[in-house]
């Protein structure tokens, strides 16, 4: 049965309890994106309109997608991966609201979290922590310790597939964007966003030949702080695992 705290929080998040949001307060929106440093490197993808994408049958691509933890050696390719971003969360135009439209949808349009990549194994590309700037499309370095992978693997629950993966998605929630509109009840949206999310991962990698695995079980406080995030107003929300499938052999 659910404890005390979960049925509190499904009953004070009825839309019949909710109170004037920030918006109806006359409270300017929250910037579409989070800015960037713009001193650190970065790498430019590949536009989404120029990359092939081979031509996949949804029922097939819906029929054949399961979870993956276990990848074969060969790497991304960049444009693999820029595919990968867009599909989950690139940007698509934004329209006059001002909102961003992208590939998944978002409660309100609200388009709630900032993608980090954690590239093991994609070419070209250095391994390391990313983030990825939406709405220019391109990779920025955020921590480029050697170990890094290895820490994010030991906050997730020491579950190996994550450094072992050619790259893990960590989706962070920022709050304000989400709250800005919908107050505590955006709490809701935003986990439902993360599934949209993650399932477009899913479908995307099946596309071209690789695996995906949804990673929830992670530890809140480390991740966050590994990440250097507040874990009230920015946190973890979800992550994503991909790589290349490995051959079958009988």
């Amino acid at each position: 049965m659910p404890t005390d705290i979960c049925r509190q929080f499904m009953l004070e998040t009825q839309l019949r309890r909710q109170r004037p949001n920030e918006e109806e307060q006359g409270l300017p929106q929250p910037p579409l994106e989070l800015p960037y440093d713009a001193s650190r490197p970065c790498i430019v993808l590949p536009r989404p309109e120029t990359i092939h994408i081979p031509p996949a049958d949804l029922r097939a691509t819906i029929e054949g997608r399961r979870t993956v933890r276990a990848y074969a050696a060969q790497p991304l390719a960049l444009d693999e991966l820029s595919w990968l971003l867009w599909a989950t969360q690139g940007v698509q135009r934004v329209i006059s609201r001002p909102s961003t439209v992208r590939a998944v949808p978002s409660a309100g349009g609200r388009h709630a979290f900032e993608t980090l990549v954690l590239a093991n194994r994609v070419a070209g590309v250095a391994p390391g922590l990313y983030r990825f700037a939406a709405g220019e499309h391109k990779l920025v370095e955020q921590d480029m310790a050697p170990d890094i992978a290895r820490r994010v693997a030991a906050a997730a629950r020491e579950q190996d597939f994550v450094a072992e993966s050619a790259a893990a998605f960590i989706w962070v929630a920022v709050l304000g964007r989400m709250h800005w509109r919908y107050g505590d009840r955006g709490y809701r949206y935003l986990f439902l966003d993360a599934g949209h999310v993650c399932q477009n991962l899913y479908l995307a990698a099946e596309a071209i030949g690789c695996g995906a695995c949804a990673v929830g079980a992670f530890h809140d406080d480390l991740l966050n702080g590994l990440l250097g995030l507040d874990g009230e107003e920015q946190f973890v929300a979800y992550m994503g695992t991909v790589g290349k499938k490995k051959a079958h052999t009988d």
